[in-house]
């Protein structure tokens, strides 16, 4: 077989992983994968597209990912190692509460640059196993639990709290960056939204406050949210 050549015994034939950038790597697939979600969305992701972006075969990715599933959760690892990355960059909050706090706010400035991506956050949590996901993801949670733990909250409590966390984190980013524009091209808001698609008798209330609900809360409002739920966090920290 020549070199930098594989067989992909399902379908008998090989593909070479060389393509326009180079030889493929696991990183380099998905940090392309990203790319075309962030650009295309969810919907414009599939391997034979995703190989044409890289200059190969789409049987040269089967390497890297086994299928489209595999896809999918090679790019929620890589969106939870982007998090990894921002909070490495950042100093570490003594009191518990702000530590959440800073966690909380480093996913939203990462989902702010991917926000194709957080539908897939939630997809996947739903359908893979824990044992299963990605050790980034894995650590996220781990992390959470050892600081709950480390603050003394005691084990009830700190399940409890990781859960009301984790809820209110991925339901904020879910309403902050759900679709809501019919015509983006349009500078008039409401037929932008396309509230004219909505009987004015049946969504009154909802066609009144469309145009408020389309405006982000930004990172203050997810840091208020959690207040609400949490208490605020000590300030001497």
């Amino acid at each position: 077989m020549p070199q930098g050549e594989e067989t992909n015994p399902a379908r008998g034939r090989r593909a070479s992983d060389r393509g326009r950038y180079g030889r493929l790597s696991r990183e380099r697939v998905l940090a392309m994968a990203l790319e075309v979600v962030d650009r295309d969305g969810l919907s414009g992701l599939s391997m034979r597209r995703l190989g044409a972006e890289l200059g190969v075969e789409a049987m040269a990715l089967y390497r890297y990912a086994a299928g489209k599933g595999a896809l999918l959760d090679g790019l929620v690892e890589a969106f939870h190692q982007e998090l990894e990355d921002v909070l490495a960059e950042q100093h570490q909050v003594a009191d518990w509460k702000g530590e959440l706090r800073r966690i909380a706010l480093a996913t939203h400035r990462v989902a702010l640059r991917h926000p194709n991506m957080v539908p897939l956050l939630a997809t996947r949590l739903l359908s893979t196993p824990l044992a299963r996901r990605p050790a980034a993801v894995l650590r996220g949670d781990e992390r959470v639990l050892d600081l709950l733990h480390g603050a003394g909250l005691g084990d009830r409590r700190t399940v409890e709290v990781h859960r009301a966390f984790t809820a209110w984190l991925l339901g904020y980013l879910l309403v902050e960056l759900r679709a809501m524009d019919d015509a983006p091209g349009e500078p008039d808001p409401a037929f932008r939204l396309g509230l004219h698609r909505m009987p004015a008798q049946e969504f009154p209330r909802l066609r009144a406050t469309a145009v408020s609900l389309d405006g982000r809360g930004g990172p203050e409002q997810l840091a208020a949210g959690l207040d609400a739920l949490l208490g605020p966090a000590d300030p001497r920290s």
